[in-house]
């Protein structure tokens, strides 16, 4: 008789095995899936998962130079992990400055009349709620820490440099900054119409506006370069053109009028212009600007510096507001501006026949004409515009900007009636975060405007 085994069967040896691997497995795919999730739903400053701007569409970057996986590295390093890492500065107690910090520029005066739609009813969680359809992205500023809510993509890199602007505002300023929730929009055009949105103005930060628009004016991305076309920090710029302008004194400069840009940006009055290119009848050159030839060329053949070599420089503007505004001021050539409609932060210093010469949309080249021939009779008085319009633009300093960027944010905060809160669907963004984006070349840009702590308190507010 044969007894019954006291073993119960034993499991093969490699079961166990079998089964940790695909529960590893299974655990590395779910968590590929998820990191996968995450990096396709977040939006970067360079335009990862993010549409153009529906309101001006440009071309989409496609990001074909990087693999899937270098993506979601590049994605999860830099908007994930930098700013947690970084040894940052913020929350740092207030900086004690000694004296003053003297008076601010009338210009200043600007900020209270921007803001003035919202001295009654304040500023809510609606009104920004109500501005979120008009913008590329949202900043909050915490305790001294960035948070962006994106929405949209921006052209170029006009997000990285103007979130790197007030990055160096929160470095200026330690502690300083108040609790604030922007929105903000990066392209040319004002949307908050007066009309449309007189029941309930929506507070949109850009870089221009109209007497038409409740829109926010803010300092643009190119004072801290713009290095698609080779334009540096305006720290570097200024002091350049202004050498440029000193290579020919005032009296031995060509004794006509210059414009050079591209025409063919849905721009009536630059279409217009074209009319007035005859040196003789007009008094005008008037150049047309090939983009592609330039870029192919990496623009070293239009520096600004060279562009200052005529007694009157035309400013015209495109399809909305254009940056050239400054450095046209900068030559000490006198600007002669064609009834801007719009205004930027700083042009609402500028006063006719005293920084600038105005020019008649209605009579265009007629216009032209007559203030080359007065210049041309009158030079003294005429190399004196010029002169006041690139002093004007001297006294724009990078820490004058700053002052201002800090008067439109605490002015503004004041009238907030809630607490600032980072939404959830918000990341920090640091120094650190933006470089780590950037390329060889915008990094280098974005190195050379990188502020320090400020000597002295911003400059002070007039009363009302």
């Amino acid at each position: 008789m044969v007894l019954p085994s006291k073993h119960t069967p034993r499991s093969p040896a490699y079961l166990l095995p079998c089964v940790l691997a695909l529960s590893l497995f299974s655990l590395t795919g779910l968590l590929l899936y998820k990191v996968d999730d995450v990096v396709s739903r977040t939006g970067t400053v360079v335009g990862h998962n993010l549409e153009p701007t529906p309101w001006h569409v440009f071309p989409h970057k496609p990001f074909d130079e990087e693999t899937r996986q270098q993506r979601a590295y590049k994605i999860l390093q830099c908007s994930y992990l930098t700013c947690r890492y970084a040894a940052g500065e913020s929350g740092e107690e207030r900086r004690k400055f000694p004296g003053g910090g003297g008076e601010c520029p009338d210009f200043f005066g600007a900020i209270r009349r921007d803001l003035e739609p919202w001295m009654e009813s304040r500023i809510t969680k609606g009104h920004v709620a109500g501005a979120q359809r008009l913008a590329a992205f949202r900043v909050v500023i915490v305790d001294g820490k960035m948070f962006v809510d994106w929405y949209y993509a921006c052209v170029q890199s006009r997000a990285m440099f103007t979130l790197w602007g007030l990055l160096q505002l929160l470095k200026r300023y330690p502690g300083k900054v108040p609790d604030v929730d922007m929105m903000f929009d990066c392209m040319d055009k004002p949307t908050v119409n007066r009309v449309e949105y007189q029941g309930m103005p929506v507070p949109l930060f850009r870089y221009c506006t109209t007497k038409e628009h409740f829109d926010i004016p803010f300092p643009d991305w190119s004072f801290w370069g713009w290095a698609e076309i080779n334009i540096r920090p305006w720290s570097e710029e200024f002091p350049d053109i202004k050498r440029g302008s000193q290579a020919v004194s005032w009296r031995n400069k060509i004794p006509r009028a210059y414009w050079k840009g591209n025409p063919d940006v849905s721009s009536p009055i630059r279409v217009e212009l074209l009319n007035c290119n005859h040196s003789r009848k007009w008094g005008a050159q008037i150049m047309r600007q090939d983009w592609d030839e330039a870029a192919k060329a990496g623009f070293k053949e239009s520096r600004l510096s060279d562009q200052c070599n005529h007694r009157y420089k035309i400013y015209a503007e495109g399809y909305a507001w254009s940056v050239s505004l400054k450095y046209i001021l900068s030559c000490d050539s006198v600007a002669l501006l064609i009834a801007p409609q719009y205004e930027d932060f700083f042009s609402r210093g500028l006063v006719p026949e005293h920084n600038f010469w105005p020019v008649d949309p209605l009579k265009l080249c007629p216009s032209i004409k007559y203030a080359v021939e007065w210049g041309n009779q009158h030079l003294e008085e005429a190399e004196a515009i010029g002169k006041r319009g690139q002093e004007f633009m001297e006294s724009l300093t990078i820490d004058r900007i700053y002052e201002y960027m800090f008067h439109l944010i605490s002015e503004y905060s004041k009238l907030q009636d809630f607490k600032p809160t980072p939404p959830p669907t918000s990341l920090e963004v640091c120094e650190e975060s933006l470089l780590c984006y950037a390329d060889d070349k915008q990094r280098a840009f974005l190195r050379k405007s990188s502020a320090s702590h400020a000597p002295t308190p911003p400059c002070n507010l007039k009363p009302l």
